[in-house]
C-alpha cells in the first residue's frame, strides 16, 4: 500500500508540473537497429521486419511497457535504405503514453576498399497522451478525502514532429557510430509550457575479435565486444558486453552501468538468449537490477522477432550493400 501511494504521488507531480521526459531504452538495441540508429535502414539483404517487446520493472505498480515495429528495405541499385518505424511506451496507471511514427533514409558510402561510412536520418511525428480517467488521487484512497479534492485541470494531449540524424562507420570486422535524436525538441507538456524533450546523444560501436567459418559445416563461430552510450538531458547510460554466436544459437552478457561516477555498482546485469538462423532472429533478455531497487522492480524482460527475406537475383546479391558485422541482438 505504502509503495502505491509513493507512486500515486510521483506520477500527480508529474503530471502536474513541468517535466522533462526520456526515452525508453531496449538492451536488445541491434535487434531495432533502426531505433539505435536511422543509418541501419535498408542494411539487410533487401527485406527485414521487426517486432520488439519491453516489460520494464514488472514489480513496480502500474505497467511500464514498449513496443515497437520497423519495416525497412535495401535499394541496391542506389547504395540506399528505407523504412519505417513505429514506437509505443506506455507508463504508470494513467496510461501515459509517447507515439513515434517515423519514416527513415540512409546512403552507403565507400571510403576506400575496406571502410564505408552510413548516414541516416528520420523524419517523425511525435503524440503524447494520458487517460486522466485511470489515475487515481488522494482523495479516492483515504476515508475522510481530501479537501479541496486534488483534480488536475482540463488539458489537451500533445502532438509534434521530430528528427534525428546519425551516421555509421564499418568495415567487415568493426563498426561505431552516433545518432543524435530529437533535435527538434517535441514538447512534453499538456498545458502548453515550455517543457519539451532533450535532445538525446548516441555512441556505439564494436568488434568482433573472433571470427570462424567452416566452409563443409557451414557454420560460423563469432565473439564480438560492444558498446552503447547515452546522453539526454542530465541522464547518462552506458551498455558494454560480449555477444557469442554459434550456429544458431546465440549468447550476450552486458553491463549497463557507469562504474565510479555514481555510488550504485551499477544499474543491471543483462542475459541474452536467441537463434539466428538465415532468415529469422527471435531472442530473449532478462535485466537484473544491482542498483539500489534490487528487491523492488522485478528486473526487465525483453523479446524480440527479426525476419529477413529477398527476392534478388544471384546477379543482384552480388551487388547488394556491403553487411554491417555488428551483432544482431
Amino acid at each position: 500500500m505504502v509503495k502505491r501511494i509513493i507512486y500515486l504521488v510521483v506520477l500527480s507531480f508529474i503530471i502536474l508540473t513541468d517535466s522533462f521526459g526520456q526515452d525508453p531504452t531496449f538492451s536488445q538495441f541491434y535487434a531495432n537497429a533502426l531505433y539505435l540508429a536511422p543509418s541501419f535502414a535498408g542494411a539487410t539483404n533487401e527485406y527485414r521486419f521487426a517486432v520488439n517487446y519491453r516489460d520494464q520493472w514488472p514489480a513496480v505498480p502500474g505497467v511500464f511497457n514498449t513496443y515497437s515495429i520497423s519495416f525497412d528495405k535495401a535499394l541496391t541499385n542506389f547504395n540506399s535504405g528505407i523504412g519505417v518505424l513505429a514506437t509505443y511506451d506506455v507508463a504508470g496507471s494513467g496510461n501515459l503514453s509517447t507515439t513515434n511514427i517515423g519514416l527513415l533514409y540512409s546512403y552507403d558510402f565507400n571510403i576506400n576498399k575496406e571502410w564505408h561510412i552510413r548516414p541516416g536520418v528520420n523524419f517523425k511525428f511525435y503524440y503524447l497522451g494520458l487517460d486522466i480517467g485511470k489515475l487515481v488521487f488522494n482523495s479516492q484512497i483515504t476515508g475522510s478525502g481530501t479537501t479541496p479534492a486534488v483534480t488536475p485541470p482540463p488539458f489537451d494531449n500533445v502532438a509534434d514532429v521530430d528528427f534525428a540524424t546519425s551516421a555509421l562507420v564499418y568495415n567487415s570486422r568493426t563498426w561505431g557510430g552516433f545518432t543524435l535524436d530529437h533535435l527538434l525538441t517535441p514538447k512534453t507538456s499538456f498545458y502548453g509550457n515550455d517543457a519539451t524533450l532533450p535532445v538525446k546523444i548516441n555512441l556505439f560501436g564494436g568488434t568482433q575479435i573472433l571470427k570462424q567459418t567452416r566452409l563443409r559445416q557451414k557454420t560460423q563461430e563469432i565473439l564480438s565486444v560492444a558498446f552503447n552510450f547515452q546522453k539526454q538531458g542530465k541522464f547518462y547510460q552506458s551498455d558494454l558486453g560480449l555477444y557469442y554466436y554459434k550456429d544458431p544459437l546465440i549468447f550476450g552478457l552486458w553491463y549497463r552501468g557507469i562504474p565510479l561516477v555514481t555510488s550504485q555498482a551499477g544499474d543491471a546485469i543483462i542475459g541474452l538468449i536467441g537463434i539466428k538462423t538465415k532468415q529469422l532472429h527471435i531472442g530473449y533478455s532478462y535485466d537484473f537490477t544491482i542498483s539500489n531497487l534490487i528487491g523492488s522492480t522485478g528486473g526487465s524482460h525483453e523479446i524480440s522477432l527479426v525476419y529477413e527475406f529477398n527476392n534478388l537475383t544471384l546477379g543482384q546479391l552480388k551487388k547488394r550493400i556491403r553487411a554491417i558485422p555488428c551483432p544482431e541482438f
